[in-house]
């Protein structure tokens, strides 16, 4: 399941969930002040790269060995 952040629509506050696959917030309630129906938000996401920088590359410079692709 992925972790899906809201926030309030009331008092703002932003919070994480672990919700099943294309939860809309609509079950869900401010733990902050109780409001239901949160706005879900678009999240920046993190992926894991090749180790070491081996064989991966920068979006700069297209290269596995400069010092930006550790």
């Amino acid at each position: 399941m992925p972790i899906y952040e809201f926030r309030c629509k009331a008092c703002h506050h932003r919070f994480e969930r672990l919700c099943p696959v294309g939860e809309s917030g609509e079950n869900l309630s401010c733990p902050a002040c109780n409001t239901p129906n949160p706005e879900r938000l678009l999240s920046s996401f993190a992926t894991r790269g090749v180790e070491g920088g081996k064989g991966a590359s920068c979006t700069t410079c297209k290269a596995s060995n400069c010092s930006s692709c550790h």
